[in-house]
């Protein structure tokens, strides 16, 4: 066991950002850097999925909402809560920086993945689930709140990777099974398609040789 870090990784990295992998590897600085480099491994194996799912949630939501408003920018007319108002707002601000005319296909681009998952809430439960939002889930007979609680740990999890945040510590391969039950949901034929590309179940098997060094880390 060693407990010395390279100095490269300290200037580079932060001891702030290790710190928490030491912690993780129990003092053990060599196999907190094992664990440092297969924690972004593994992110990068959730990226295509979380890239799917995120994609096809909100163009989902977006084509009932607006078929239900008949208008694109349905966003103007929904009876959307403070908070939901505050995200459309801020997503319209930002396309007016970057843009010289903002469309709606821009505006469902910039709202965040927790816009979308906020959509499936409580509060929106008679004003947008009932009436609307159950259509975009075709292959999901289930109830509203199963369905948020799902989506609201994989913005969690998508947020973590985004930030390059450790997940190392979270039940990974249910995180990946919520991804694709999710997808599957809303588009069977994506989900298959995205699965058959997937190489987290390589990266999430290989885990112990990793973090034993009997394998070299890899992105």
């Amino acid at each position: 066991m060693t407990n010395r870090l390279p100095q490269w990784m300290l200037r580079d990295l932060s001891l702030p950002r290790l710190r928490r992998y030491v912690r993780a590897a129990h003092g053990d600085a060599r196999a907190a850097e094992r664990l440092y480099w297969w924690n972004i491994e593994v992110s990068g194996t959730l990226l295509g999925p979380l890239h799917c799912l995120e994609l096809a949630l909100r163009n989902a939501l977006h084509n009932v909402l607006a078929r239900h408003h008949g208008r694109p920018d349905w966003w103007a007319v929904a009876p959307l809560n403070e908070r939901g108002r505050k995200l459309v707002d801020d997503a319209r601000r930002s396309c007016t920086r970057r843009l010289p005319r903002t469309t709606p296909d821009d505006m469902v681009a910039e709202l965040s993945f927790g816009f979308w998952v906020s959509l499936l809430s409580s509060g929106y439960d008679r004003q947008l689930w009932v009436p609307v939002l159950h259509s975009a889930f075709p292959h999901y007979r289930g109830r509203r709140d199963r369905l948020y609680r799902d989506l609201t740990s994989l913005v969690l999890l998508r947020n973590r990777v985004m930030h390059h945040e450790p997940v190392h510590h979270r039940h990974l391969a249910a995180d990946h099974d919520t991804i694709y039950r999710v997808l599957g949901y809303l588009s069977p034929e994506l989900a298959k398609e995205a699965q058959a590309m997937d190489r987290f179940p390589t990266v999430l098997a290989d885990r112990a040789d990793a973090l034993g060094g009997t394998r070299p880390p890899r992105f």
